[in-house]
């Protein structure tokens, strides 16, 4: 059974401020609040857009679940 793999948007603050027309800083904030998805890659946030997206419609209403885990892909490059 094949199981489809969704792969979200991701951009920087830098990138989703200049789509959204926040500022850095408020976008910033939104993530260090919890509001919206984000991983750290390196010393940089990047944002689901999808999740922002979903927090600017919906605001606090919107639901965001944050997870610290990580786990392996299998089927990596190294793998």
């Amino acid at each position: 059974m094949q199981r489809e793999i969704v792969i979200p948007e991701m951009k920087t603050i830098s990138e989703a401020s200049e789509i959204t027309g926040l500022t850095k800083y408020h976008i910033r904030k939104l993530v260090l609040q919890g509001k919206v998805k984000f991983v750290r890659s390196g010393g940089k946030y990047l944002l689901n857009m999808d999740s922002l997206i979903n927090y600017l419609n919906n605001g606090d209403n919107a639901k965001v679940t944050v997870s610290n885990s990580s786990r392996k892909i299998k089927g990596g490059l190294y793998d």
